[in-house]
């Protein structure tokens, strides 16, 4: 056995994204510090992606390998979630195969994107969406949405200064629906670039509340990240689902 497999739920918002760095707090430096006091044993862990500052998971993927004492699947969480702040908790965990890495292993991943569109924000959800003011119109959202369904270079969708050079993605589905004041967007692809779901919802966000904006098919063609609309902010945006 290589290691364990941890799925893991965690609110990001007092984190500077997922990857480990110099004095700075973040989820892995969290949970790596949590598991080697719950062991007793020194370890690594690999995470299925590196989520920005501010962004949150409900079923991030994580592998732990090291020289692990023999411990049951089934109590592993929860001796490692007794060294765990509360906005991080180990949900389940697998033994692993030895030719499972959790990022190069996964076939594509699902975001969700939650908008409370509204004047007034909610202070118990404000730290998982967006307050956006203007009326998106959810059908014709999905419009828009639809026409980024599909195999595209998405470089116009893509953080300027990014050094990736494939910039072609295929996103499975997108789509957005209402329920009251919250608009909320899922969409899965088989990867995806730096920002780029936050970029899209913002694109469609604003041009599906009335903004004057590229068409879509346009903003693709032109590959220039200047023709898309804003980076939507980081707290709305949660990894749902990672798919092996």
């Amino acid at each position: 056995m290589q290691g364990y497999i941890l799925k893991i739920a965690y609110k990001g918002t007092n984190y500077c994204g997922w990857q480990v760095q110099p004095e700075k707090p973040t989820v892995q430096a969290t949970l790596q510090k949590a598991i080697t006091e719950s062991l007793g044993v020194a370890v690594c862990l690999t995470g299925c992606s590196r989520t920005d500052s501010g962004v949150h998971a409900k079923g991030f993927v994580a592998l732990v390998t090291g020289e692990l004492p023999d411990i049951s699947k089934e109590s592993l969480p929860l001796a490692i979630n007794t060294k765990l702040p509360e906005d991080i908790s180990v949900l389940e965990a697998d033994y692993a195969d030895e030719d499972f890495h959790p990022r190069y292993s996964a076939k594509g991943k699902e975001y969700i994107y939650k908008i409370r569109n509204s004047r007034i924000r909610d202070p118990f959800e404000n730290d998982f969406e967006w307050t956006f003011p203007k009326h998106i119109d959810v059908e014709y959202a999905n419009e828009l949405c639809q026409e980024l369904v599909g195999r595209h270079d998405f470089k116009a969708f893509m953080a300027a200064g990014s050094k990736i050079t494939d910039t072609v993605r295929e996103i499975k589905y997108f789509n957005a629906e209402r329920n009251g004041d919250e608009v909320i967007f899922r969409v899965a692809a088989d990867g995806f670039l730096y920002n780029m779901v936050r970029i899209m919802v913002g694109t469609v966000a604003h041009a599906a509340a009335g903004d004057k904006m590229m068409p879509i098919r346009d903003i693709l063609a032109s590959l220039d990240r200047a023709n898309a609309g804003i980076t939507a902010p980081a707290k709305g945006l949660t990894l749902n689902r990672v798919f092996y």
